[in-house]
């Protein structure tokens, strides 16, 4: 079992610090977890990663079966001997890539919900690619169409092979638009692959002996219905796992109330991990409400669009009042980036096309994220977390309070769609 130390306790809420201890290192938490997919944070070489203060990095095990196999990446040492990443690693289990992929709705599964509900939802314009029954799902490639299989068993073997030090179980995700009844026959499958997975990761760990442990993160689903939500963790407790990792779609404004209604069922020596979220009001209410880790591909996705994380909200880069504008990303940012070059010169990248607008912009957001979670950190620890909370966001979001004449393009306060990317 990977060992966790709780810390600081924030008063009257579930948040805390505490140390996530791996096998390659351990983990200070609350902490970032930057998404490298297909075992890399798009644009950016680990080392840089590693400069601008990531801890560890998540990577995706539906991504890597298809490309380049998790056979190779066991050859080359695993996960992290493979990408040259020398700390903790996580992998997500694949489950959330073959449904949403398969239903045609790419990384966004909390859609408008004022429709018709249905057991059978699908994407507009869109045909099924995966089917679920209660052995498992059978999908076809988002790459070139093959056909494959994916049960609790192979999911666990998969991520035996990728080696990382942290895997998670085979959950079915869902969306908003399916019915209580679906939800409530999803969270029983999911509960029942947590058994198997739970056993097929026993046996692998006592045929791979000699190999780092492997801590397996069960994965709470539930939508948003308060009481299939409790009851998922309490049918999982038992079972052993190492942690819990909390899933599923649900609206924006019910985040906080949803991880709160899980992580007081956990004992509190069980880190919780909540599946993918960066923006920086929801960092603050993840982290209030019991989340100890959590990923998204959010920093370094709008990156490479040209959208900038500041103090001040989010900004367009690629807009013409940048042009000549030769301060830094942000004032006041410790990056590589910032303390290197303006936001004249990556104006002109981005506009030029060039890659290394790119790279340069991913440093800068992903070391925005990484700082202000460590910055939750310290202030939990030193007693300021209500005061650190009301002026970063204040500042933050000061732009959006005036009205969208205030914001420039690209700029926004709400996720890009489903927790889980």
């Amino acid at each position: 079992m990977t060992p966790f130390t709780v810390g600081t306790r924030l008063p009257g809420a579930q948040g805390r610090t505490g140390v996530l201890s791996t096998p390659h290192g351990d983990i200070r938490t609350p902490a970032f977890i930057a998404v490298g997919t297909k075992a890399t944070v798009k644009a950016v070489l680990p080392e840089s990663m590693s400069d601008l203060g990531a801890q560890a990095v998540l990577a995706n095990a539906y991504h890597l079966y298809l490309q380049p196999g998790p056979d190779i990446v066991e050859n080359g040492g695993g996960l992290g001997s493979f990408m040259n990443w020398p700390g903790p690693t996580f992998t997500d289990s694949g489950g959330f890539q073959v449904l949403s992929l398969g239903a045609g709705f790419k990384k966004v599964l909390a859609m408008d919900v004022k429709g018709l509900q249905s057991d059978d939802v699908i994407a507009a314009g869109k045909t099924r690619l995966a089917t679920v029954d209660d052995d498992g799902v059978t999908f076809k490639s988002h790459l070139d169409g093959s056909k494959h299989r994916f049960t609790p068993e192979i999911s666990m073997q998969i991520q035996h092979q990728l080696g990382a030090d942290v895997i998670f179980a085979f959950d079915e995700c869902t969306t908003l638009m399916n019915t209580r009844e679906y939800q409530e026959r999803s969270v029983d499958r999911t509960q029942a692959w947590a058994v198997r997975c739970i056993d097929e990761h026993r046996r692998l760990t006592a045929s791979r002996a000699g190999k780092p442990y492997q801590a397996l993160f069960g994965v709470i689903q539930g939508a948003q219905y308060e009481d299939l939500r409790r009851q998922a963790v309490r049918d999982l407790l038992p079972l052993g796992f190492d942690g819990f990792g909390i899933g599923g779609a649900l609206e924006k404004e019910n985040l906080g109330t949803i991880v709160r209604w899980c992580c007081e069922e956990m004992p509190e020596a069980m880190p919780r991990h909540l599946l993918g979220i960066s923006e920086p009001d929801d960092v603050f209410t993840a982290i209030e409400n019991g989340a100890d880790t959590f990923d998204c591909v959010s920093p370094s996705r709008v990156a490479r669009n040209g959208a900038i994380y500041s103090p001040d909200g989010r900004y367009n880069l690629v807009t013409a009042r940048y042009r000549r504008d030769f301060s830094p990303l942000a004032e006041g940012c410790d990056c590589y980036t910032c303390a290197n070059y303006t936001r004249a010169y990556l104006h002109h990248l981005f506009k030029a096309k060039e890659m290394v607008s790119c790279t340069l912009a991913t440093i800068h957001n992903e070391r925005f994220i990484v700082k202000l979670v460590d910055d939750v950190r310290r202030s939990i620890e030193d007693g300021s977390f209500a005061e650190f909370r009301a002026e970063f966001l204040s500042r933050y979001y000061a732009a959006k309070r005036l009205g969208p004449q205030n914001e420039g393009p690209g700029r926004s306060s709400t996720n890009d769609g489903h927790l889980r990317y």
